[in-house]
């Protein structure tokens, strides 16, 4: 299913698909249209443009709402618009991959196929991006935690209880409670396995901050 409020891209794409022996395509121009059109034909595969308008639903919100009535449906969003922060939140809402639309045909079609695999999609300076926008993002990140919330992620990376934290600490069970809850916010976590991972992930970023020399370093 192609949804773009644009006549020509709409074409183009079919041309494209059509050229390559890509069947039963269905096209829509606008989100709302989009989304009773993607409920109603249940396509595999969707490619979406992000500066859609209708009734106050744009490309974000037309991602997320796909995602949540089907995790498998493969998504490939194709904009003008390359700006990392705008390429991440369409990685967060759920694509599958993301491509601009000054692209050649030919590269329209690799990501189409690859994201229809079920393969992620980025081009190389897209990626790049997008990596160095996550580094920054951790790097700010890290000048807002305190020493006793990094004594406290690395004992969550090492997998201990709340108890043990408090324990190991020296501190009440609710403080170490606190704490944790101050981190979820920092670091965008949920629930405590994903504060578990983000800790992890966050640690290994910094070799001056591993679990090991945090307990024993940090005042």
């Amino acid at each position: 299913m192609l949804i773009d409020d644009h006549p020509m891209v709409l074409q183009g794409c079919r041309c494209v698909l059509q050229d390559a022996h890509v069947q039963d395509i269905h096209e829509a121009g606008d989100a709302v249209a989009g989304y009773r059109a993607y409920r109603r034909c249940r396509p595999d595969m969707v490619v979406i443009d992000l500066a859609l308008h209708g009734n106050g639903l744009g490309g974000f919100a037309l991602i997320r709402r796909i995602r949540i009535h089907d995790s498998r449906t493969s998504i490939l969003v194709f904009s003008m618009h390359g700006d990392a922060v705008i390429v991440s939140r369409a990685l967060e809402a759920g694509a599958n991959g993301y491509l601009l639309k000054d692209t050649a045909p030919e590269d329209f079609l690799a990501a189409f196929q690859a994201v229809r695999r079920g393969q992620p999609y980025l081009s190389h300076q897209l990626a790049m991006q997008v990596a160095t926008l996550g580094m920054r993002s951790r790097e700010n990140t890290i000048g807002t935690v305190t020493p006793r919330e990094l004594q406290t992620m690395a004992l969550i990376a090492d997998g201990k209880s709340y108890g043990q934290i408090a324990d190991e600490l020296g501190v009440s069970y609710k403080t170490v409670v606190n704490t944790c809850s101050q981190l979820k916010v920092k670091l965008g976590a949920h629930n405590l396995p994903e504060l578990m991972r983000m800790s992890i992930e966050f640690l290994s970023s910094s070799p001056s901050q591993r679990p090991g020399s945090l307990v024993r370093h940090v005042a």
